[in-house]
Parts: C-alpha cells; structure tokens; sequence
C-alpha cells in the first residue's frame, strides 16, 4: 500500500495543482486530505471546485468548521474571504467532513487531534514559536487512541515523530501555507524556512513503514502576488519565502 498525503493547502490553488502533479507519476493507491481546504486569500472557490471533483477521503480542520459553524461577522479574515467565494452547499459540505478517520492498515488520519482539531499533536508553543513536544506530552494528547500510523496536519510543519505509546506520526507539512501568524494566547508564528508545497508519501512492506516528506516548486510568486492583491500582504511574504518577516 502507498498513500500520499495533503494537508492544510489554504485555497492556493497552484501549490495544489503541482503537488497533484507530482503524485500522479508515482504508483500512489489513494490520496489522503487532512483538511484546512480553502482558507485564505487565494483561491478559495476554484480549490473547493478541484477537490469536489476529486472525492479524496478528507477530514474537517478546524478553519473548514469554523467557515461552516461560525458567523460571517466573528470570522478571521482569512476565513470571511473563503466564506465569500464559496456556494451555501460548498460551506455545509466542508462542515459535514469528519472529524477522524480510519484507514485500512492501522492508519488514523485527524487534522489536530481526535478530540480538538485546533490543538497541536506534536508540537508545543515555546517563546512564540513551535517546537517538538516531548513523546509523553504527544501520547497524551492522543487521549488514549491507539493506531499503527498517525496522520496529522494543523501545524504546516513537515514532521515525522513517535509517541511515548509507539504510534508513529507524520505531519505531511503544508501544500498551500508556509508560514502563518496565530495571534490566540498564546501569540506565535509557524515557519517552514521555504516556499515549497508539501506533501507525504507512506507505504508499507512486511510491516514497517517508510516515509518520504516531499517539498515541490510551483511559482509561489504568482501565489504571493495573489495574497497581497486580495489585501494580505502579510500572506504574500510568508508564501514566497516560508517565513512571516
């Protein structure tokens, strides 16, 4: 068996475009899609659209329920711009994604975690930026859950890691969004230090596992000049560099 996985592509549209590219020349069995579909100041509609038709297994992260839970007026501006750009059907359809699924192989894939799609798996916030989290504190905050293979997305940061409990977790990193800036105590950046899209492949053999964390070229400058266009200049440094500043 050999997955690919995507996470947290954000409406960009062209970092979308190219990791699907870059999958079709492998011998990929199935796509997985670890949520956070279409916030962001890019192309919110025409990213829904291509994964509408696409039908990949997706789970809901937590700017898809909050575009499809939350009131136009309370949203981040990130998520009012999807809001806009999208059908009435097309906001249900992202609240409706699961919150968790399973895998044939022993694999569990959530955005966050089981429990909170808006927590971090495997990272902590440490003088305002994110580092890894020690293997009990990721055990912990598995309440619980036991799987073979743990997918998670949220934090944008390519990771593989192993819980104190032995589960193995890979963070596919980001196919949209580098680099954001979440001012919610408590205030921090992330940071990927490179302007690729991202994405996973798994697979494997006599039960074990092998991982590939694959960053792909795409033209990320006509990304940024989308974002800070669309008034997020801010969006528009962190896509064509992979940091915030």
């Amino acid at each position: 068996m050999r997955l690919a996985v995507i996470a947290d592509i954000h409406g960009n549209l062209l970092a979308l475009e190219a990791v699907l590219t870059d999958i079709a020349r492998g011998n990929v069995d199935h796509t997985i899609n670890l949520g956070d579909c279409v916030s962001g100041p890019l192309w919110p509609r025409e990213t829904m659209d291509l994964l509408e038709r696409l039908k990949l297994p997706t789970v809901r992260g937590n700017h898809d329920r909050w575009i499809a839970q939350t009131p136009r007026e309370h949203m981040y501006p990130s998520d009012a711009f999807a809001y806009d750009g999208l059908t009435p059907r097309q906001r249900s359809a992202l609240g409706a994604l699961p919150s968790v699924l399973q895998w044939d192989g022993g694999i569990t894939a959530v955005h966050g975690t089981s429990v909170d799609d808006n927590q971090y798996l495997t990272e902590d916030v440490m003088e305002g930026r994110l580092v890894l989290a020690r293997p009990a504190t990721i055990s912990d905050r598995m309440n619980g859950q036991s799987s073979g293979l743990l997918l998670c997305g949220h934090s944008h940061l390519p990771r593989i890691a192993t819980a104190a409990n032995g589960t193995l977790i890979v963070n596919p990193g980001s196919v949209g969004c580098p680099a954001y800036s979440d001012p919610s105590p408590p205030a921090h950046v992330s940071e990927s230090g490179s302007p690729h899209a991202r994405y996973a492949l798994v697979s494997q053999s006599a039960g074990v596992w092998s991982i590939d964390l694959i960053a792909i070229t795409y033209d990320w400058n006509a990304a940024s000049v989308r974002a800070t266009e669309n008034g997020r200049a801010d969006w528009g440094r962190a896509l064509a560099s992979g940091f915030m500043s």
